[in-house]
């Protein structure tokens, strides 16, 4: 499949007295699609991972020349290709930051008075914490891809599906959790059978997917300080009580049959939101752009033409 033309560079980003650096990589004319029906950003999830799991979704880009959709991908501050930190405080990381970069990405492509977001895991957390704290007017659409309403709900999901394990690998994983040595290989042999059966049933894993998880090995700053820090992503966050700030937004949500991110996390974007369509796929797990590819963005495409 030819994609249009890719673009890639990177963005200052202005925090306090620093400035630093946001990757980005862009697939097709932003300035034909905003014409249209507005650009796609896409969020990847971790946090402190990569864009690159992602990828596929670029195939939206090459569907109809008549028809351009451009994909816009960046790798989040602290992450992938972006401005790493690893020696910064843990209270230097907030939902408030990543939103300032997001806020900083639309304003450098000009897009801020029309565009579309897909927000994919902790990609679904901002997206959704984004709309609730600016209520952003260009906002087009938002695709809700793999994504939580509520830590404690997902983390529910997590332990009913680890009992499906085997009980070997199981016993590994409460061994290192308990002993705080979850960076151990054996521990992380142990988390690789767990995201064969409910991460990406693609095997062997995709090298980009691959790629993309590894990188907290290299660098765990983010990934540590979200969910432990004040946001809270670990056991605290929960947006269900404000999801009625962002009901007008027109709404798809994606999950899989064997994601980690099963229905009942899901279930209360449904349940709050005005005109929201859920597809699920039967065959896939937190990946279905991987594993249901061509289904994934048929999907996709058609929610963006119909909203």
């Amino acid at each position: 499949m030819l994609h249009k033309p890719i673009v890639e560079g990177k963005i200052p980003f202005l925090v306090g007295d620093e400035t630093f650096e946001t990757y980005y990589k862009a697939f097709g004319d932003p300035d034909d699609a905003i014409m249209l029906r507005g650009a796609l950003i896409v969020l990847h999830g971790g946090p402190g991972i990569s864009h690159d799991y992602l990828l596929p979704l670029a195939d939206l880009a090459s569907r109809s020349p008549g028809d351009p959709t451009s994909v816009l991908f960046y790798d989040q501050l602290g992450s992938g290709q972006s401005t790493r930190l690893p020696h910064k405080d843990p209270s230097f990381w907030t939902i408030d930051l990543f939103i300032a970069e997001l806020e900083n990405l639309l304003d450098f492509f000009g897009t801020t008075h029309c565009f579309n977001l897909l927000g994919h895991s902790w990609g679904g957390t901002l997206a959704a914490e984004f709309i609730v704290r600016r209520r952003p007017a260009g906002l087009r659409s938002l695709i809700l891809a793999n994504a939580l309403a509520s830590a404690k709900l997902r983390n529910e999901a997590l332990v009913r599906l680890r009992a499906g394990l085997p009980e070997k690998v199981q016993a590994t994983l409460r061994k290192h959790e308990a002993a705080g040595t979850t960076k151990s290989k054996e521990y992380k042999a142990a988390m690789m059978v767990f995201w064969a059966k409910h991460g990406c049933r693609v095997q062997p894993f995709p090298p980009e997917f691959l790629h993309s998880i590894s990188l907290p090995d290299e660098d765990s700053t983010v990934l540590d300080a979200m969910r432990n820090g004040d946001a809270g992503l670990g056991t605290q966050w929960d947006i269900t009580p404000r999801v009625h700030l962002m009901r007008h937004v027109p709404t798809l949500i994606i999950n899989g049959e064997h994601d980690f991110m099963t229905d009942s996390v899901c279930a209360p974007f449904f349940r709050g939101i005005d005109r929201v369509k859920w597809v699920k796929f039967a065959n896939s797990s937190h990946t279905p752009q991987w594993e249901e590819r061509e289904r994934y963005i048929n999907v996709v495409a058609e929610f963006l033409d119909e909203v």
